[in-house]
């Protein structure tokens, strides 16, 4: 028998047998089991099992961290072992009813902009390599000066750079549709409507180089390009209504009146009422944003970055991509990406830090993978299977991730980009921050592994906790 056949037939009896096990998927760190009996988990017995490096239930869910590459494996033995097999998509139906209102909202709110940030992120990285290729220290290396830099490359570049933004409603019309049972086609055609040429630019308008079209003496209205919220109100409610006119209209005038009402009366909503409603709303988020991470003295990374993981925990952190995006849109860099680097990078040293000191083999053979985990960006492994399982360590990671935060706030960091943090997150700061960034992560790993190192971590301590296992 393979060692993940043996695996996955400990972790099925840990969780009730076959018959408490509804549904299985996976993401690209945990085994999500869908299972019918919430008391039939014996989670400690599930945490023993080699390979698994944290399991708890969230969301409907018993999630059972392997790690990258692993998971898939485990999945794969799961599914031959007979268990049945969903998709994350069907998993979230049957879940969606799990926990109260507002992690039900956060939830679909990160299903709608999760499947956007990977053409986000290369955005940010293609800004990250103009900034590179652009400097004047990079092109002397070339015996080019700023002056060499022909328009035809700069405006190459601007399409690489500005794409994404120019048409963000098309591609969150698109996504909310997609979530919210609409036909996404529709939402791509609503979303382009949203920044048609035809209206006046919303940045024009900003920069006070056009001015915004009124209607009916006092509405004003212009393009929604960079805009987030008018275009997932628009989306949300236009999948509804799609849905209910289909379900009206006979099936042989399906073809042409649904997309043709849904079209005509989202647009006008959208423009007239949506628009200028939910721009205001965004306004004001993004102005609250922009104060709290405008705090002197590096208050807003002592903040930030000391309670970020804690959100991360409670599983509504999703909320954060619609800052960023803003962000992102309004300055064209992401503080918040500085700060949440620190944040992740303390958790990986204060789980490095226990790897090194427990004498203990399978925790020190749980402990420093997941530390390299979180160095790529990812904390799951290091927090649920280490840090927060033994308290202090997690503790000493906030604390970590505050004073990294603390002085990448002093020092003004910004990434180019979103959704890549630490190690990989050096390709948002391809500039005149690249050592400061890199600074910042080696105070926040710093801070996390000493603290943890000295005060937070013994085998005295695991031994309280675990019962000697």
């Amino acid at each position: 028998m393979s060692e993940n056949r043996k695996i996955a037939e400990e972790l099925i009896e840990a969780v009730g047998g076959r018959e408490n096990i509804d549904s299985v998927a996976h993401c690209a760190t945990r085994l999500r089991i869908m299972v019918n009996d919430k008391e039939k988990i014996n989670k400690a017995k599930a945490e023993e099992i080699d390979k698994v490096k944290g399991a708890f239930y969230n969301s409907g869910q018993f999630q059972v961290i392997f790690g990258t590459g692993t998971v898939n494996r485990i999945y794969e033995e799961m599914s031959a072992l007979g268990v049945s097999e969903s998709s994350k998509g069907e998993q979230k139906e049957k879940a969606k009813k799990q926990g109260n209102a507002f992690q039900r909202g956060i939830r679909t709110f990160g299903d709608v902009f999760v499947p956007i940030i990977p053409v986000l992120v290369a955005t940010g990285l293609f800004m990250g390599l103009r900034g590179l290729l652009t400097q004047e220290y990079i092109l002397g290396l070339m015996g080019l000066t700023p002056d060499d830099i022909s328009e035809n490359f700069l405006l190459f570049t601007e399409v690489l750079t500005d794409t994404a933004f120019a048409f963000l409603p098309a591609l969150v019309a698109w996504s909310a549709f997609r979530v919210f049972g609409g036909s996404p086609i529709i939402g791509i055609v609503l979303g382009l409507m949203l920044v048609n040429p035809a209206l006046p630019n919303a940045w024009a308008v900003a920069e006070g180089d056009a001015e915004a079209l009124n209607f009916f003496g006092f509405i004003p209205v212009s393009g929604y390009q960079g805009s987030v919220l008018p275009a997932f109100i628009a989306g949300f409610l236009g999948a509804k209504l799609e849905k209910q006119i289909r379900k009206r209209v006979p099936e042989a005038l399906d073809l042409i009146l649904t997309p043709f009402l849904t079209l005509l009366i989202m647009i006008t909503a959208a423009l007239f009422l949506i628009g200028p409603v939910f721009h205001a709303v965004e306004a004001a988020v993004m102005a609250a944003t922009t104060a709290l991470l405008s705090l002197p003295f590096g208050i807003s990374g002592l903040i930030i970055g000391g309670l970020h993981q804690i959100i991360v925990i409670t599983g509504v952190h999703h909320i954060f991509n619609f800052l960023e995006i803003q962000l992102l849109n309004e300055f064209g860099e992401n503080p918040f990406n500085a700060i949440i680097t620190c944040a992740i990078a303390a958790q990986g040293g204060a789980a490095l830090a226990v790897g090194l000191k427990t004498k203990v083999k399978k925790l020190k053979a749980l402990a420093l993978p997941s530390s390299f985990s979180a160095f790529l960006g990812i904390t799951e492994p290091a927090i649920f299977g280490v840090n927060l399982r033994y308290v202090k360590p997690f503790v000493m990671g906030l604390i970590g991730g505050a004073a990294g935060a603390f002085f990448a706030s002093l020092v003004g960091l910004a990434g180019t980009g979103m959704a890549i943090t630490v190690i990989p997150g050096t390709l948002l700061y391809l500039n005149e921050q690249f050592l400061l960034y890199i600074l910042a992560n080696v105070i926040s790993i710093g801070v996390g592994f000493t603290l943890t190192y000295l005060f937070g971590y013994t085998d005295k301590m695991k031994e309280e906790i675990d019962g000697g296992a």
